[in-house]
């Protein structure tokens, strides 16, 4: 093994200084655990010494990666006195034919900070715009909606209904009933410390009807739903679909934008009470299997545990995230470029962001209804 290793023996010989590769520089080799570090020590310790030779004839084999490794210590150049073997002289100028001079890592200044920082806020200030105007062309073909309800893309409301709503009820009911048995069984172990096991239901109902149902609901239909919105639209962009839709004046909003906005704001209270329900059902049997609060008692108390206005409260903020989480979708779809770098970048960019928002505008709902249900 120790004549294996890659190593560098220094020497001194008649006519100066001499260094000796040895071992076998190789990627199997260098890539084992230390070994790499140990022979960059090795080369960052050598003396900057003119008319070194270096003697690689007994080195048992070189590769790419050992040849790299000696080309970069020389400084990407020929040292002065080189002894090889002919195989191991055709390895170093290939190497030093193809290989690209590693990047060199500059700081940055305050003025290119700066800038950065202008350009931040020049991209923020443009994603505002589009969606403001795509929340505008909404409103308007909203009003067309309403004065001619027979040209409406109605086949296209109920269709995505069915993809956002149905067809997201097995995974949402998974997640939520998980969620609630997990919810409960943490919470009956610090409740059991202080004998207060009956104020289960009212934790679990307040917790999940109000905040945890809604925000998990909008949450994975962000993740599913949201980012399939941009990547149809995205592949639309793509596939030249748009362009063809402009050419033909068909309107994008109100063909593309309103269907799927208005299907994801009447899906999504309708998942969040599915969401709740399933994780409320988790709740009760880990309260029961645990503490022994029969399903009975936590039905009959669930009611005057919780506040009717807190499941309004929650199917009113459920709406707004699915409308926030349809036009996010939209608007990463219809910036994307038409190539599938963009559409990868504008789906994640979309789920991001919609999670994001969710979050963000529950805790404004926190903050200004706080005083209600409580």
């Amino acid at each position: 093994m120790e004549e294996s290793t890659p190593r560098l023996i220094r020497d001194t010989a008649s006519d100066g200084p001499c260094l000796r590769v040895l071992g076998r520089w190789t990627a199997a080799q260098l890539t084992l655990p230390g070994v790499w570090n140990t022979v960059e020590t090795s080369l960052a310790g050598l003396p900057a010494e003119a008319g070194v030779r270096w003697d690689l004839r007994d080195v048992q084999r070189l590769d790419h990666l050992g040849a790299q490794a000696l080309w970069n210590h020389w400084g990407r150049r020929w040292p002065e006195r080189l002894e090889t073997q002919p195989e191991q002289r055709a390895m170093l100028e290939r190497v030093a034919r193809f290989s690209v001079p590693p990047p060199t890592l500059r700081r940055r200044t305050l003025w290119e900070r700066f800038l950065s920082l202008g350009e931040l806020v020049f991209k923020v200030t443009d994603h505002a715009q589009d969606l403001l105007r795509l929340i505008g062309q909404l409103l308007l073909d909203l009003v067309r909606l309403a004065r001619a309800p027979g040209e409406g893309p109605w086949r296209d409301f109920t269709g995505h209904i069915y993809q956002i709503g149905a067809t997201a009820l097995p995974i949402t009911a998974l997640v939520g009933f998980l969620i609630g048995v997990v919810l409960a069984y943490l919470t009956a172990q610090q409740l059991r410390l202080f004998g207060a096991e009956i104020f289960i239901v009212n934790i679990l109902g307040l917790s999940l009807i109000r905040e945890l149902g809604p925000v998990l609901a909008a949450v994975l239909i962000a993740g599913r739903s949201g980012s399939a919105i941009t990547a149809q639209i995205g592949v639309m962009r793509v596939t030249e679909e748009l362009d063809a839709m402009r050419v033909m004046g068909i309107p994008q909003g109100f063909r593309l934008v309103m269907p799927r906005a208005m299907a994801m704001a009447i899906a999504m209270p309708l998942i969040s009470l599915w969401t709740t329900v399933a994780a409320l059902v988790g709740g009760m049997l880990a309260a029961d299997l645990v503490l022994g609060i029969t399903p009975s008692y936590f039905i009959n108390n669930l009611p005057r545990a919780v506040m009717v206005s807190n499941l309004w409260l929650a199917t009113g903020k459920t709406a707004v995230f699915g409308l926030l989480i349809a036009l996010i979708g939209c608007h990463y779809g219809l910036r994307v470029k038409p190539n599938t770098e963009s559409l990868g970048q504008g789906t994640t960019a979309s789920v991001v962001t919609s999670i994001t928002v969710v979050i963000l505008v529950d805790a404004l709902f926190a903050v200004v209804f706080k005083n209600i249900g409580i």
